[in-house]
Parts: C-alpha cells; sequence; structure tokens
C-alpha cells in the first residue's frame, strides 16, 4: 500500500526549538530525546521540562523488532515518467514485503541552496523505519542526522558520491555510454556529439566517461566542442543541439543522456529541417514510455529503474531487520534498445 504525504501535515515543534527553549545544543537534547547517559541531571531536567511544555513527540531508537512497516520514499518530483517508474518498483516490493510506502516530493535543499530540515523531523514523526532516497542531495549535516537518529536509508541512484559506507543503488552508466557510442561507430559515425546533464552528477559524468572510451577505443578523435551539457532539461537540449548544428563540422549523430533530452534535440532537428535518423542519428538513454511515443521511435539505453528501486527497498529491508548491506554499491546492468531513430552515416 502507497500513501502519499501532504506537505500540510502539521508538523510539531523541531529538535531545535526545544533545544533553544532549554538553552542547550541540538545534540545535547538529541541526548536526551535518545535516552543517553552522557547528560547532566539538571541538564536533562531542562530539556525534558521544555519537550513537554513545547509539545515534542518523543520517538524511541530505532529497534527492527518493534518498528513499524512503514517506509518512506523521497522523490524530488512526483511529475516525470522516470519517478513513475521508481515509484513502481518500490510499490511491487513493498507489497511483496508487506510494508506501507509513505511517498514525499521532498526539497532536500530550500530556494536558497541551503539544506531543508523540516521533511527529516516529519519522517521522525511518521515513526518511519527506513527512507529511500530517490535522486536526492544531502548535505553533510543531513547525513549526520540520519545517522544520529538512526534511521537506516538507501540511496536510488544518488545525484553525488555518498559518504563512505552509505548504500546505494543504480544503473551502468559508464557501460551504457560505452554501449550507445560503439552503436552509433557500428553505423559508420565518426561526428558522434554527447548531451550530457549536469557537469557534477554522477550518472552524467559516468555515462560522458563512457562515450569517450568508446571514441578512443575507436581511434576517433575526441572533440570538446561535441561535449554540451543541458541538465536534463528538454528545453536546453534543444539549444544545445542549435549550437551543435551551427559548427563548422556538425555531428552527424549524437547520443544523448536522457529520454527527455533527446525531444528536445528532436525540436531542434525539425527547426532545422533535419530528419532524424536521415540526416542525425540520435541514442537516448533511460528507455522511458516517451522513447516509443516519439516519432521515429528512439533508440535509446535502457536503465532498469523499477529494479533498482525494488533491489533498494530489499536492502533497506536487511537494514532494517539489523544487518549490514552486502555492499554500499549496487550497479545494475543498462542494455541498448534499438528502435528507428538510428540508422548508417550517408556517404
Amino acid at each position: 500500500m502507497v500513501r502519499t504525504a501532504s506537505a500540510s501535515v502539521a508538523a510539531g515543534p523541531t529538535l531545535a526549538v526545544v533545544a533553544r527553549e532549554a538553552g542547550v545544543s541540538v545534540p545535547t537534547a538529541s541526548k536526551v530525546v535518545n535516552g543517553r547517559e552522557d547528560v547532566a541531571p539538571e541538564t536533562r531536567r531542562r530539556v525534558t521540562e521544555a519537550l513537554d511544555r513545547l509539545g515534542y513527540v518523543r520517538r524511541p531508537r530505532f529497534d527492527a523488532t518493534k518498528a513499524p512497516r512503514l517506509v518512506d520514499l523521497v522523490v524530488h518530483s512526483l511529475e516525470s515518467s522516470w519517478s513513475g517508474a521508481v515509484l513502481h518498483g518500490v510499490e511491487e516490493a513493498a507489497h511483496d514485503a508487506g510494508l506501507e510506502v509513505v511517498v514525499s516530493a521532498a526539497l532536500t535543499r530550500n530556494r536558497a541552496g541551503r539544506p531543508e530540515r523540516g521533511w527529516l523531523d516529519k519522517l521522525v514523526a511518521r515513526g518511519s523505519s527506513g527512507v529511500l532516497f530517490n535522486l536526492a542531495e544531502l548535505s553533510g549535516s543531513q547525513y549526520a542526522w540520519l545517522e544520529q537518529h538512526r534511521i537506516p536509508y538507501v540511496m536510488i541512484d544518488p545525484v553525488q558520491e555518498p559518504p563512505e559506507g552509505v548504500a546505494s543503488v543504480g544503473a551502468a552508466n559508464w557501460q551504457g555510454g560505452l554501449t550507445a557510442t560503439e552503436h552509433l561507430l557500428s553505423l559508420g559515425h565518426e561526428r558522434i556529439a554527447v548531451i550530457a546533464g549536469h557537469r557534477r552528477t554522477m550518472c552524467s559524468s559516468a555515462r560522458v566517461a563512457g562515450y569517450r572510451s568508446a571514441l578512443a577505443s575507436a581511434g576517433v578523435r575526441h572533440r570538446a566542442d561535441y561535449v554540451r551539457h543541458a541538465g536534463f532539461d528538454e528545453g536546453r537540449a534543444r539549444r544545445r543541439m542549435l549550437e551543435l548544428l551551427d559548427l563548422p563540422e556538425p555531428p552527424t549523430a549524437v547520443f544523448v543522456c536522457s529520454d527527455r533530452m533527446a525531444l528536445g534535440v528532436y525540436e531542434a532537428l525539425a527547426e532545422r529541417g533535419l530528419k532524424v535518423p536521415h540526416d542525425v542519428s540520435v541514442v537516448g538513454f533511460d528507455d522511458l514510455p516517451e522513447a516509443r511515443w516519439a516519432s521515429p521511435a528512439l533508440t535509446t539505453v535502457r536503465q532498469p529503474l523499477s529494479e533498482m528501486a525494488a533491489t533498494a527497498l530489499r536492502s533497506l529491508l536487511r537494514m532494517m531487520d539489523g544487518h549490514q548491506p552486502e555492499s554500499t554499491r549496487t550497479e545494475l546492468s543498462t542494455r541498448l534498445v534499438e528502435r528507428a531513430s538510428t540508422a548508417a552515416r550517408r556517404v
């Protein structure tokens, strides 16, 4: 069963508010809440009185034998089919395990770019036994908060390299970039461009590295002006493709690091009166429903999103039972799905 968390759920006072009321630090207030012994009696009294006065909902330390069968899935957005595939995988695995899942479209950073804390407090207030983070970018203080409250968690396709020991599940992005580029090379293309996501994200960097490795193995010169970044945004991808078409030697093929961005590439080519794949071959990445609906249908690299999510939940279940994950980084294989958007290079 999946429940969606509402942003309007009333939240009690945070631990920071309690600490300020008692005149202590947040770590000291946390020690009292969690029953730690290393707190002076007078300090414990002040914190306890502040907890009662403010109506703070105290939760016990995580205990796998007593915890409710409830986990949180924290996603960046619920609007994309990417998130839908992840939710589907979590939902099926949760049903098999007899779990309930609360889905939260929570921002881990505010508009000013600073770490958010409110959603973390809600995790404790709900009594969740564990958390799955999808495409989340957590700060050092947020990681520390999770460890402090002993909440098991697993990252699904983390934006950046997680701290040592943090469990994560993703796709074989380097291999996917290699496979996509090798496919275009096999069709006789040498002027192959890549439109990547964000420069600093793990998945995007790995896909570009795979692209470069395939070119090097084939003895094809790597061209810096053929590498563009569009932040996984369709409109930006359209603009990057127009820039590529304005080069003295425009590419005859392009590897686009997401299906959504590939749609922007299609739009740019149509604006210039060019046809896919007659004039330019295009390979995407993800294998979302949009890839099949595109015209022509998009050749793409399939990453197993639902399987990634299900694998992450199973790993989380082991952690909730008190076991360490078998591996802190699990990568599931990708594969090329050939459709109608690629063709042999025109002589």
